[in-house]
């Protein structure tokens, strides 16, 4: 399978959890708007390798199956970090997580933020459209890209973890940024040809 298949499939097991996960206040506006979450998760998918994405469609497939949410827990895991009361209401309802995996997460997470602090420098308009980079913003209404990404991987098996660890690893030592290749694909999807363009015709927000 290539990877643009791999990538579809994925995307469309996605969109079907992501439809049906349950809110607090009900279902949200983006919930129904399949292209811009198409849009989102293409972009990041377009950075891992073969080998995670195949694992990670594994992952998705095995969840169906047994009628597993996986977005609803990604969901639920940042409220570790977001709503900590409200996570311990429903803690206990989430599947125990191996204690192995944590400093796996940890170095993932590492990484990441690095590439996320290297491209607010240099494209500071862009990300400041987005969300904050530090779980440190975090709070009941703003969930930062570090808490997203940590709730994610958190679902993600320990083989998907390995891989897509390895996949960030192969880039560092290559100086690739993962993040760079995710947002350039995201912005070249609303019309801009570069990083460069899209944050010099982006309006600097503060």
């Amino acid at each position: 399978m290539s990877k643009e298949a791999l990538i579809t499939k994925i995307i469309d097991l996605e969109w079907n959890m992501f439809h049906n996960v349950s809110n607090i206040g009900g279902k949200a506006s983006c919930q129904d708007n399949p292209e811009t979450f198409k849009i989102m998760r293409h972009s990041q998918a377009v950075s891992w390798s073969e080998d995670t994405l195949e694992s990670y469609l594994n992952d998705l497939s095995k969840a169906q199956e047994i009628k597993r949410n996986l977005l609803t827990e990604k969901y639920a895991r940042m409220m570790q970090y977001t709503s900590p009361l409200e996570y311990a209401k429903i803690e206990h309802r989430l599947p125990s997580l191996d204690p192995e995996i944590i400093p796996l997460i940890d170095k993932i997470v590492k990484i990441v933020m690095e590439w996320e602090e290297e491209l607010s420098v240099k494209f500071p308009n862009i990300l400041k459209r987005g969300r904050p980079i530090s779980s440190t913003n975090d709070s009941m209404f703003v969930t930062s890209v570090e808490t997203y990404l940590r709730g994610e991987l958190m679902t993600y098996s320990q083989r998907t973890l390995e891989l897509y660890y390895q996949n960030v690893l192969k880039q560092q030592s290559e100086r690739i940024n993962g993040s760079e290749i995710t947002l350039l694909y995201m912005v070249k999807q609303y019309g801009f040809n570069t990083l460069a363009e899209a944050n010099e015709k982006l309006e600097p927000k503060f």
